[in-house]
């Protein structure tokens, strides 16, 4: 028979929370429609469910740690505040919601106080180790729901980057043949073999 332990977290205090809705004493407050769990909170829960959800999470803490009370259970269920600039800091959760939800789920049955070897809090009873378990066992049963993997777009070969003046100029002027270069440079040479008697006739002249 599968356990807490056996079960995944969110899958479980899932299912506590549908049970607990058919709870009669475990019911939201007037408030709960407008407060904030913590300090920490920017906002109140959006959820409209999250007075069940966060009983159930808090049952499920009792099982795993009782005896604990509230201010163990505030320290739990605290977290970190975004403080702007500055660095974040821990803060611990609310306590009156904690403290009422305890006084719903010890009217129900499920935990009662109890007193352990250095400090006192409370446990859950059999009526509630039983839901507990019943619960996990049923969600260990089912099949994990397997997501679909999206396939994974194909890589394209990155390709060779060219400088965009050296296309333009290979477009624009033809390459010349070794044949033609070497006749231009002779007709080169003679024009300066030319240009120099000119020269030097200028200067006899003077």
């Amino acid at each position: 028979m599968a356990t807490v332990y056996d079960v995944e977290p969110e899958r479980l205090i899932k299912a506590i929370a549908e049970e607990l809705k058919k709870c009669e004493n475990v019911k939201p407050p007037e408030w709960a429609g407008f407060v904030k769990t913590g300090h920490f909170k920017q906002r109140p829960p959006e959820s409209p469910d999250w007075w069940h959800i966060r009983a159930a999470a808090v049952l499920r803490k009792i099982y795993l740690l009782g005896p604990i009370g509230v201010s163990k259970l505030r320290i739990k269920f605290g977290g970190k505040k975004n403080r702007g600039a500055k660095p974040e800091r821990t803060y611990k959760a609310a306590g009156s919601h904690l403290r009422l939800i305890l006084q719903q789920l010890d009217k129900e049955g499920l935990i009662k106080n109890a007193e352990g070897k250095s400090h006192k809090g409370r446990i859950t009873t059999p009526k509630g180790q039983s839901l507990l378990n019943k619960l996990s066992s049923a969600i260990a049963k089912e099949k994990p729901v397997k997501k679909e993997k999206k396939p994974r777009p194909e890589k394209k070969e990155p390709a060779e980057k060219k400088a965009p003046g050296k296309e333009a100029k290979q477009k624009q002027k033809p390459q010349k043949q070794p044949a033609e270069k070497k006749e231009q440079k002779k007709e080169g040479k003679e024009k300066k073999a030319k240009a120099k008697p000119k020269k030097a006739k200028a200067k006899a002249k003077k």
